[in-house]
């Protein structure tokens, strides 16, 4: 019987695990190195100022809700969502500009005033494959475990397929939408994936379903309140959760782990134990690697501007896409050959546009992401780069629009894929593994290793992947591996 359960990390993936688990009736204590809860969607403040380090974009609140329901709580009781309106705002290099709207009628007037009626309803055709492509996958490919490449063979597979998801997203995206502008909208979701939109397999398009379609949210106070919501809630149900916390091995007598080691010194027992960290981490903590007949892809990497300024432009939104005019050949330099976007795309996100709390009374919370190389496909010097580049996007920002950024602009913080890896993450890149098809579905990293009885894996690392809406999804799953031990299924407290 796996009664107490340690997990290690608490990350969201982390977090939703617990949940899980302690709905299910299990003990849980939750191990975390640093001193907040978070991971990659994490928060710092300094100074009346708020900033998400990490993951800005948050979809699929029902799988929020999800975890919380595991011990009786909903989302609405710990946090205040706020769906955005537009969800983006899209600058073109040929001074267009476009709003992103998820409601479909909104949607549909936009892309008709933009592009005109025969664009309209190719969006309208779009969105409708979207959908649909969404519910051939959300039980049986994104949410659900997979044992072997046999668990392929399913209806609602044979129904992904026949929708055109081992397709190409690009084509597909082109049969609907003949605007270059209006397409780049609906498929630069794929590069969260570690994605080129033309190269990428039509299922990815879920991502798109899910910013373009589902909606776009921000939490009350900032991304990082929902690990902080999610800490309250486990504690409540019995948790016990351990900040500054280093696991740093564990106790296994054969395929059994029997406890957890900090670096402290403490030994914390165990029945069953969730790995929620950087996936070369936990194959270190669990002492065992799975072999593949070919070596892992990460996704392109980012370099992040964070900082703030006391002016506002009309030009931004909560989020803001800034397209350069060279896109298709973007995704050559940072994902083929390893060099920096030579006419940069950027994502600049304002949250104080949507909640003036994140700063002091008058003051703006910016932080600009430009897509960079990961240190695998690249060997850019970022030490002696670094510098000279972050002052290249502010610049560029001025260029396309935002006057006076370079004087207004004070960053605090600047993060290359150098910072990135130096924080533990693989290639230098917050985006994990790419989802390359030899890497989704069942032929992503498990999250159980052979030889291992009483261990599960969770993040974005494993199944199902990267984000948000995933790695909740992850930590559900890992949860149901444990549970499957004892013959237990995923139980919900009333």
């Amino acid at each position: 019987m796996t009664d107490h359960v340690v997990v290690v990390g608490a990350g969201l993936a982390g977090l939703s695990a617990a949940l899980h688990l302690l709905g299910s009736g299990r003990e849980v204590t939750v191990v975390e190195q640093d001193e907040r809860p978070g991971g990659r969607a994490g928060q710092s403040s300094r100074d009346g100022y708020h900033h998400d380090t990490g993951a800005s974009v948050f979809t699929m609140p029902e799988l929020l809700d999800e975890a919380f329901a595991a011990v009786g709580e909903s989302t609405s009781d710990r946090l205040r969502l706020i769906r955005l309106d537009p969800a983006y705002r899209a600058h073109f290099a040929d001074g267009s500009t476009l709003a992103l709207h998820t409601d479909g009628d909104a949607m549909e007037a936009e892309i008709r005033a933009f592009a005109g009626p025969g664009e309209a309803a190719g969006y309208r055709r779009l969105r409708t494959w979207l959908t649909e492509l969404y519910a051939a996958q959300k039980d049986h490919f994104i949410g659900d475990n997979f044992d072997s490449p046999a668990d392929l063979v399913r209806p609602e597979l044979a129904k992904l397929a026949a929708l055109g998801g081992f397709g190409r997203l690009g084509p597909r995206m082109a049969r609907y939408l003949r605007d270059e502008r209006v397409r780049r909208l609906f498929s630069f979701q794929s590069l969260y994936a570690g994605l080129d939109p033309m190269r990428a397999i039509g299922a990815y398009g879920v991502i798109s379903y899910m910013d373009t379609v589902a909606g776009v949210y921000y939490p009350a106070g900032g991304i990082g309140k929902v690990a902080e919501a999610m800490v309250a809630a486990a504690e409540k149900a019995g948790a016990k959760l351990k900040f500054a916390t280093h696991a740093a091995w564990l106790e296994r007598r054969g395929s059994h782990v029997d406890a957890v080691r900090t670096s402290g010194g403490e030994r914390i027992a165990c029945d069953a134990v969730v790995v929620a960290t950087e996936l070369d981490a936990a194959y270190q903590l669990l002492g065992a690697r799975p072999r593949r007949p070919l070596p892992l892809r990460y996704s392109p990497s980012a370099v992040v501007l964070f900082g703030h300024t006391g002016r506002s432009w009309p030009e931004l939104d909560h989020h803001t896409i800034f397209f350069g005019g060279a896109w298709e050949r973007t995704f050559g330099e940072i994902i083929r050959q390893g060099r920096l976007m030579s006419d940069p795309s950027l994502l600049v996100t304002r949250p104080t546009a949507t909640d003036p709390s994140l700063a002091p009374a008058g003051r703006q919370v910016v932080s600009v992401l430009a897509p960079a190389p990961n240190l695998h496909a690249g060997h850019v010097d970022w030490a002696r780069v670094g510098p000279a580049y972050r002052e290249e996007l502010v610049r560029t920002l001025e260029k396309r629009g935002l006057s006076g950024f370079s004087e207004e602009f004070e960053i605090v913080d600047a993060v290359t894929p150098a910072d990135w890896a130096a924080r533990g993450l693989g290639a230098g890149t917050p985006f994990s593994l790419a989802h390359t098809f030899a890497q989704t579905g069942p032929f992503r990293p498990r999250n159980v290793l052979r030889g291992i009885e009483n261990a599960a894996l969770a993040g974005c690392g494993t199944t199902p992947g990267v984000g948000i809406p995933p790695v909740l999804i992850s930590g559900k799953l890992a949860a149901a591996r444990i549970l499957a031990r004892t013959g237990a299924a995923v139980a919900h407290r009333g």
